[in-house]
């Protein structure tokens, strides 16, 4: 049973509910599943075992602030090559990934869908449960399955500190 927080985010001027609890550094990162935007299944650690993994939590692509997140980590992705992978999550459905994905020319970023579950969303303690999205969050998870950076923003609008995930990201590359 996951608990429920109020007390931590707003959502125009109202607080909500976030399901599960903060991850922290040094904790072993949950497994989760999602659906890819062909709509099968993907396992967000096991099917990129051995490989360093940037997992950002987005309420939805189809904002302007996850649309510039998912751009940036896109073109970022190229520089940090093949032994990192670079997971966004969120609710919004696998058609609207792979529609997103082509108008946007993103290619070298998973995107993932957690709407059937939210297991990821009760995880990773992003699951905003009155409007079921997640809240903006990014994590960093190296070879081992250790998380080595995690970052909750304040707000849904405010952006992660690209520099500081990247660095961490390669810090754990070793």
């Amino acid at each position: 049973m996951s608990i429920e927080r109020k007390g931590i985010l707003k959502f125009h001027d109202q607080d909500v509910t976030i399901v599960g609890e903060d991850l922290k550094v040094g904790d072993a990162a949950p497994e989760f599943e999602a659906h890819t935007m062909e709509w099968k299944l993907f396992q967000g650690l096991a099917d990129t075992q051995g490989k360093v993994r940037i997992i950002g939590s987005l309420p939805s692509l189809n904002t302007s602030v996850c649309d510039r997140e998912t751009r940036r980590f896109n073109e970022e992705a190229s520089a940090l090559g093949e032994d990192v992978v670079i997971e966004m999550i969120s609710m919004d459905l696998p058609f609207t990934l792979m529609s997103w994905c082509a108008a946007a020319g993103v290619e070298r970023v998973v995107t993932l869908s957690d709407h059937r579950t939210a297991e990821f969303g009760e995880k990773y303690g992003v699951l905003i449960k009155e409007l079921r999205i997640l809240r903006r969050a990014i994590f960093v998870v190296d070879r081992n399955g250790i998380l080595t950076y995690v970052a909750y923003m304040p707000a849904l609008g405010d952006e992660p500190d690209y520099e500081a995930v990247l660095a961490s990201a390669k810090a754990a590359l070793g």
